[in-house]
């Protein structure tokens, strides 16, 4: 079925090349002009520059591990360039689907919780709430400010700018080439053999999310156990928002499985239980593994260190998210298949 779906994926929209019309090349440039600022910082960072970083900042105290964290995160947000050319140049098309497809994921599970969180903290900050200014918006902050507070809202700004001008960009790239996939209601899915395989793999997701669900929701909700002393000491008002915000990208990613393999709600359109397993399990399991990531470059203070249960969570995010994606690309090949046969 994969290979059907590859297959089918090659042959691109019937008109053979990209619709470029004006507003995807307005969105283009603007995905790209919106990845200048960040880039910028790198790049003077990378160069020794210590611009928005004021004196102290833990930032200056490891520097070989910030020059690889800082190449890195250079890379990554330099694909979103690269993506906004793939998704609006007519060799595009050609690329095959898992190779688009891959980074594309990556790129909307790391965006949405920033393109959710960012705003609730400007908004928490609005209503008199505390703010964390610690360069983590995935919902887990921890120790002093380390940067000028005008880089948060340069980079992260630029960041949504990105996630908008980006996800469009995809979303009218794949209706050109992928459309019938998600066309008409759950209720017209077919019963096929794959059926029991999805719902296997939507359960398990559901079993893998309990833990990391139960966690972010107890934080969310003022409790302590199974954070470390650290993030005790340092949460804030937007810690809890952000929390709920995981809370949120879990239940996204479970329903969107469990609604692709159950046809629980027959009445809603096809896209939308795609777009819920989609985000959610990029968010869920791209923030699981950065965080789980960032937590191997260790730190010298062992009250900041992660708890068992904090790995254990972002671990089962991992899993969930994984889980969902699978169920996703299953269902997109059978349905892959099957249009084919119809053709033929």
């Amino acid at each position: 079925m994969t290979q059907s779906l590859l297959a089918e994926a090659e042959r691109g929209p019937k008109s053979g090349a990209l619709p470029l019309s004006l507003p995807r090349r307005a969105l283009r440039a603007v995905a790209i002009v919106s990845c200048l600022p960040y880039v910028g910082l790198k790049v003077a960072w990378l160069a020794g520059s210590h611009i928005g970083i004021p004196e102290g900042s833990s930032l200056l105290e490891h520097r070989t591990a910030m020059a690889v964290a800082n190449g890195i995160t250079l890379l990554m947000d330099s694909g979103v360039i690269v993506l906004a050319l793939v998704l609006t140049r007519p060799w595009g098309l050609r690329v095959p689907a898992w190779l688009l497809a891959v980074p594309v994921w990556v790129a909307t599970g790391l965006l949405a919780p920033i393109m959710t969180g960012f705003p609730l903290q400007l908004l928490v900050r609005l209503l008199g709430g505390t703010v964390s200014t610690a360069d983590d918006t995935g919902g887990d902050s921890a120790a002093a400010p380390f940067l000028h507070e005008w880089v948060f809202g340069v980079v992260y700004g630029g960041f949504i700018v990105q996630g908008l001008a980006l996800g469009t960009l995809f979303v009218l790239y794949a209706r050109d080439r992928w459309g019938e996939l998600w066309h008409g209601r759950i209720w017209d899915l077919p019963r096929g053999s794959g059926a029991s395989v999805r719902r296997t793999g939507a359960v398990a997701a559901a079993v893998a999310a309990l833990f990391p669900l139960a966690c972010h929701l107890l934080w969310a909700c003022g409790g302590t156990a199974g954070l470390s002393a650290g993030r005790i000491a340092d949460r804030t008002t937007d810690f809890h928002v952000l929390q709920a915000v995981d809370v949120l990208f879990l239940l996204a990613a479970v329903a969107g499985a469990w609604l692709l393999a159950f046809r629980s709600a027959p009445v809603l359109p096809v896209g939308v239980p795609l777009a819920l397993a989609w985000v959610g399990s990029g968010a869920v399991a791209c923030w699981g593994a950065w965080l789980s990531l960032a937590s191997l470059t260790g730190t010298d203070d062992v009250g900041d260190r992660l708890t068992p249960a904090m790995h254990f969570a972002y671990a089962g995010q991992m899993i969930t998210g994984i889980l969902v994606a699978a169920v996703g690309a299953h269902f997109l090949a059978e349905r892959s298949a099957v249009l084919l046969r119809r053709r033929t």
